[in-house]
């Protein structure tokens, strides 16, 4: 693989060494069993502590509203000072934030709100022709991988369903309260997240050979272990690996700032950033041409939400 792809995952993975992967939320369990607290065991506490996460998760939509980004401030209002001067050097490039709902899936959902909100605002009908074509290419490398198409058939069929709707002009064509409304309809956001994670496996599997060395700084799992455990399951957390994944095979470039305590060796404060820019080779004498990215995520340690520009 080329230079400029390496490049790309290892600056990503270099960005990220600051931020924890996964935030801990500490859970209190009330010893109520005398003697037999010794024999609580470990799989236990995980239960409850996972039942806790999903029900605060359960709280929120899939994808929730707009709000300003003195929302985001409020949060941290009596947090680290590094965040919140961060967060002030957000606001001056950026206007607003969509939080999404932190169930593990919350990158896919970005993406797709994201994506599809591009589209129903840009209305580029040529964007939607170079999608579907990569989308009928990433069926083509599932299908030569051994996959069975009836099991990711339908994902792909609602996905390019969704993609027609927000081109306006047709019998099916839906607004933009109506794509909020779908992003938050569990059948319709499980199953576009779904097309995403095959997809995203398709293309590691694919490129094993260049995957391969982060995916075992990450896991210490082989390629096909790791898009087994950790891509195509529902709820399994997404990485750089995931981001570079799929902005490759749908050819869509990506933009992460990265919310995290690190400061620069002067003391002082800047927002890390970077950009998941596929390349993509489509002139005659194969001069490679970058893409702009179309979306911009706000990465906090585990989870990802939208940031809307100035």
């Amino acid at each position: 693989m080329g230079n400029n792809e390496n490049e790309k995952v290892s600056v990503a993975e270099e960005e990220k060494k600051s931020v924890n992967t996964k935030e801990v939320v500490e859970v209190a369990i009330e010893p109520s069993y005398g003697d037999d607290w010794a024999t609580y065991r470990d799989d236990e506490v995980m239960q409850q502590h996972n039942a806790i996460q999903a029900e605060e998760a359960e709280k929120l939509p899939f994808v929730g509203d707009k709000e300003p980004l003195s929302a985001l401030a409020a949060e941290y209002q009596s947090g680290s000072p590094i965040i919140q001067e961060k967060i002030k050097l957000l606001g001056q490039s950026f206007s607003a934030i969509r939080r999404t709902r932190g169930d593990g899936n919350c990158f896919f959902r970005c993406f797709m709100f994201a994506y599809l909100e591009h589209i129903l605002e840009s209305q580029d009908k040529a964007e939607v022709d170079r999608i579907k074509a990569n989308v009928e290419q990433c069926k083509k490398t599932l299908q030569n991988l051994g996959y069975a198409e009836f099991t990711f058939e339908d994902f792909f069929a609602l996905f390019l369903e969704q993609l027609e709707s927000v081109l306006q002009g047709n019998e099916t064509s839906i607004s933009h309260d109506e794509l909020v409304t779908r992003s938050r309809d569990q059948s319709v956001s499980d199953y576009v997240v779904m097309f995403f994670r095959f997809v995203t496996s398709g293309e590691v599997r694919k490129r094993a050979e260049f995957f391969e060395p982060f995916i075992l700084g990450l896991s210490n799992m082989t390629v096909e272990k790791f898009c087994k455990a950790s891509v195509e399951p529902m709820g399994e957390e997404s990485d750089h690996v995931h981001i570079t994944a799929l902005s490759d095979a749908l050819g869509v470039a990506i933009r992460v700032m990265y919310l995290d305590r690190s400061s620069c060796d002067t003391g002082s404060v800047s927002v890390n950033h970077h950009d998941f820019v596929p390349s993509i080779s489509d002139s005659p004498n194969g001069t490679t041409n970058s893409v702009e990215p179309v979306m911009t995520l706000l990465y906090r340690p585990g989870h990802y939400d939208i940031l809307y520009p100035k």
